[in-house]
């Protein structure tokens, strides 16, 4: 019976180890245009997905730093995903139409800092 127990709860632990295998959280950081604390609110809200395990951007630096899990989605993906509400990256730009429906202290490309 003891035996058994343990080959049980090794069996487990193995498929436990297999089920987290596949999910390597990854870092990674990119810059992101944006100019105020709304800004800081709409791109870290818009990485609260399953995929990814931190967001957080620094409006003095523009920097995007994220953790997500790398065999579901890509650092690519998370730019484009913020692009997607208005806030250009490094490899995507933000859609105009998108963009044009930014709050006034969030329009970045004027190339005028209201805050």
């Amino acid at each position: 019976m003891k035996t058994y127990i343990l080959k049980s709860i090794s069996i487990i632990s193995l498929f436990s180890l297999f089920a987290f295998a596949g999910d390597t959280v990854k870092e990674g950081e990119f810059k992101v245009s944006g100019l105020c604390g709304m800004c800081k609110s709409r791109i870290e809200k818009t990485l609260k997905i399953s995929e990814v395990k931190f967001a957080k951007w620094d409006k003095k630096s523009k920097m995007l730093k994220v953790a997500f899990l790398s065999e579901k989605i890509t650092l690519d993906s998370l730019q484009q995903l913020v692009a997607s509400v208005g806030h250009d990256t490094e490899k995507f730009k933000a859609a105009d139409s998108t963009y044009a429906k930014l709050p006034g202290c969030c329009l970045y490309r004027d190339g005028q800092e209201t805050h």
